[in-house]
C-alpha cells in the first residue's frame, strides 16, 4: 500500500470521525425540564436540568420576571434539589 492511499483513508476516517462527533447532539435544556408551575415538586424529570447546570452555569440563571406561581414553584424545586445534593454527598462521605 502506497503512503499517498494511506494518507488518504487515514484522512478519510478522521474526517468521518469529525463529523460523527460533531452530528451527535444532546438535548436541549427545554426539552428535558419544564418551567411549568403546575408541575409537582418532588418529579424525577428535574434532576438532569441539575446536571445541565455543572458545565455552563449560564444556562440555568433566568433573567427576567416570574409568572404568577412559578417563583414559588423555582424555590420548592431549588429546595428539593439542594436536599437531594446534601443526600448524595452524604451517602458519598458514608455519613449517613
Amino acid at each position: 500500500m502506497s503512503v499517498r492511499t494511506l494518507s488518504r483513508r487515514v484522512a478519510a476516517l478522521g474526517l468521518i470521525a469529525l463529523i460523527s462527533a460533531c452530528s451527535s447532539t444532546s438535548p436541549k435544556p427545554s426539552e428535558t425540564s419544564s418551567a411549568a408551575p403546575e408541575k409537582p415538586a418532588a418529579t424525577a424529570q428535574a434532576a438532569p436540568a441539575g446536571d445541565q447546570c455543572k458545565g455552563i452555569r449560564s444556562r440555568c440563571i433566568f433573567e427576567g420576571s416570574y409568572e404568577a406561581g412559578e417563583r414559588n414553584y423555582a424555590e420548592q424545586e431549588a429546595k428539593r434539589l439542594n436536599i437531594a445534593e446534601l443526600q448524595r454527598l452524604r451517602r458519598i462521605l458514608g455519613q449517613q
